[in-house]
């Protein structure tokens, strides 16, 4: 918590110093590096124009061309690309989550059957 925010709460010990070594770089504004940072907001038309210059990149980059049979090939390219990326599982580790999603799949199974009866019976039973 930071001093300000312990004084505003009422709750202050001033008696804790922290020692901060900050090198030359670091002296500047210290700001946030995630997606929340001000800097970093943009307005909706900027992000389209952003898009339509990304996808203009990409196909300049990418010999674009008005045939379809083209484009087809070099997405193929892409898809066997990325899958070459993918680290797959292990056969064991296949098997364990397969029957993980077996046992799964057989008890929710039987929980909605369960529940199918019990209403169907009730059913029964207050309508005669």
């Amino acid at each position: 918590m930071a001093k300000r925010d312990r004084k505003a709460s009422g709750d202050v010990n001033d008696d804790l110093e922290v020692d901060v070594d900050l090198d030359a770089s670091d002296t500047g504004e210290l700001r946030p590096s995630g997606k929340r940072s001000a800097r970093g907001r943009r307005g909706a038309a900027t992000a389209v124009a952003e898009r339509t210059k990304s996808t203009e990149a990409v196909e300049t980059s990418t010999g674009a061309s008005r045939n379809p049979f083209v484009k087809i090939w070099v997405f193929l390219k892409q898809v066997i690309a990325e899958l070459r990326k993918v680290i797959w599982p292990t056969r064991s580790e296949l098997v364990n989550y397969s029957i993980i999603v077996f046992v799964f799949v057989v008890l929710i199974t039987a929980f909605i059957a369960g529940l199918d009866i019990g209403f169907a019976k009730l059913i029964l039973l207050v309508f005669g």
